[in-house]
């Protein structure tokens, strides 16, 4: 709920400790400079000058509820868990960083600078859920701007909570429809574009519009290697009767 962020950037903190991170820049939010999720920084919070009023608002992986990333990802490394958390597993990628193409929101980061780079970002805190626990992000904010729970009970607070105060809120539910919905629900008291999300999206999941092509990929890559074999086969086919000639 951006109406009750207070710009703490507890949950930065938070985030960091949790994840094994590098403390955040905690200086004061300035409306003119926007930060982005980062290999070392999976949230940030931003400041943004609006109708209203400056509002603060935290952004990190959405995990859709059909991620583009993890569609797009040949060797299944991208993984939308059953709980929701949409995870990366190191054992499964191979690089080739279709994720971070492919992400709506600009989220997946490579880690260019090392020698055996790995994509970072927010897991929702998916081994704290294994162990029952929230969020370190929900479980540490001061504003109470964060809740964590089933998605259509939030859904349901959200519709609760715009009912209630109609003249607080814009009455959209920003990631209900969006992409096909996501994880991360926002309630805002001015129109989301003001606060940097992109409206565009429309309500498709991004899948859809590449499914055609994802169910081509496993024929083309059952094919290369008897291609590349029988390419090899004649190949040295050729270079023996070459041999036998001279």
């Amino acid at each position: 709920d951006t109406t009750r962020c207070v710009g703490c950037q507890s949950c930065e903190e938070a985030c960091a400790e949790a994840n094994g991170l590098p403390e955040p820049n905690l200086d004061d939010l300035d409306p003119e400079i926007k930060v982005k999720t980062s290999v070392s920084q999976w949230c940030a919070v931003n400041c943004y000058e609006t109708d209203v009023g400056e509002v603060y608002v935290k952004k990190q992986c959405m995990h859709c509820n059909q991620p583009a990333c993890a569609s797009a990802c040949l060797t299944k490394a991208m993984l939308k868990t059953e709980g929701g958390p949409v995870i990366w597993r190191e054992d499964k990628c191979m690089g080739c960083r279709y994720c971070m193409l492919s992400c709506p929101f600009d989220i997946p980061k490579f880690e260019y600078d090392s020698p055996i780079p790995k994509i970072q970002k927010c897991t929702m805190c998916w081994n704290r859920l294994e162990e029952g626990e929230q969020p370190a992000c929900v479980e540490n904010c001061p504003a109470e701007a964060l809740m964590f729970g089933k998605r259509q009970d939030l859904i349901e607070e959200a519709n609760s909570r715009i009912y209630t105060e109609p003249d607080q809120y814009v009455h959209h539910i920003y990631g209900e429809h969006e992409v096909g919905g996501t994880g991360y629900l926002y309630l805002s008291a001015v129109p989301f574009e003001q606060l940097g999300f992109p409206t565009n999206l429309g309500t498709t999941p991004f899948p859809e519009f590449t499914k055609d092509f994802l169910y081509a990929v496993p024929v083309i890559l059952t094919l290369w290697p008897p291609l590349l074999l029988a390419i090899n086969r004649a190949t040295k086919h050729k270079e023996e009767n070459t041999e036998s000639e001279v």
